[in-house]
């Protein structure tokens, strides 16, 4: 039993912690799943000095918590948490869309036709990772385009952690909805309607919320991977 189709090429920390992101990303680790050191370094024939160094890398990237004296844990972000980030984003991004409809640019919105297109191609190909960051990143190039730094800052930061809880409990209907409503929100700002626009990005963070879903997979094969992984 592997992470990957093909564990034999993860034999550096980088390689096992992006071989670990993917299987975390596609759900076959489940939020709150233990990673064992020494289950991870049989899987990979590798030393658990890497597998630890590879956990760290995780770890920096919110995809973990490590625990002292319990060990690794696949991250299991609340809805509270979540609750609380989405509130947060409605008050900053309302004030957002009317400075960004106020001040882009043709180029500015070329750059997010781009990017529009760049979701699409993500969601064709069905990989949660990528499609969570660049459905996240969307909002950030809008902050970018304001030339608000410190906005930018502290939506980079809430919108890395929006990422990780879509790519742990979005479907993959729900980010294709997210992407349809990311394309109705630039339609409006480009036709200059501030209220609208406005409207239509709290709507769509609110629908984001609401969609998620934070039920721990039932008993199948998802299950009897984690057990087979982790023996």
């Amino acid at each position: 039993m592997s992470l990957s189709s093909s564990p034999a090429g993860a034999d550096s920390s980088d390689d096992i912690a992006a071989d670990i992101t993917t299987a975390i990303a596609e759900q076959r680790l489940p939020p709150g799943t233990k990673l064992r050191e020494e289950a991870l370094a049989r899987l990979y024939s590798v030393s658990r000095t890497k597998i630890r160094a590879a956990l760290v890398m995780l770890a920096k990237d919110k995809l973990i918590d490590l625990v002292p004296d319990k060990g690794a844990f696949v991250s299991r972000p609340t809805e509270e948490e979540a609750r609380q980030i989405f509130f947060v984003r409605r008050v900053l991004e309302a004030a957002l869309v009317r400075e960004f409809v106020a001040k882009a640019t043709a180029a500015d919105y070329e750059t997010l036709e781009r990017h529009l297109q760049q979701e699409r191609e993500a969601l064709s190909k069905e990989n949660p990772q990528i499609r969570s960051r660049l459905l996240s990143d969307f909002h950030i190039l809008l902050a970018r385009a304001v030339g608000n730094q410190v906005l930018t800052d502290v939506l980079t930061k809430l919108a890395g952690r929006s990422s990780l809880i879509t790519m742990l409990y979005q479907s993959t209907r729900d980010a294709a909805c997210s992407s349809d409503e990311h394309v109705e929100f630039l339609q409006a700002a480009k036709a200059g309607d501030t209220e609208k626009a406005v409207e239509l990005m709290l709507h769509h963070l609110h629908h984001v919320e609401k969609a998620l879903q934070f039920e721990i997979p039932p008993p199948g094969a998802k299950k009897d991977f984690v057990k087979a992984l982790l023996a």
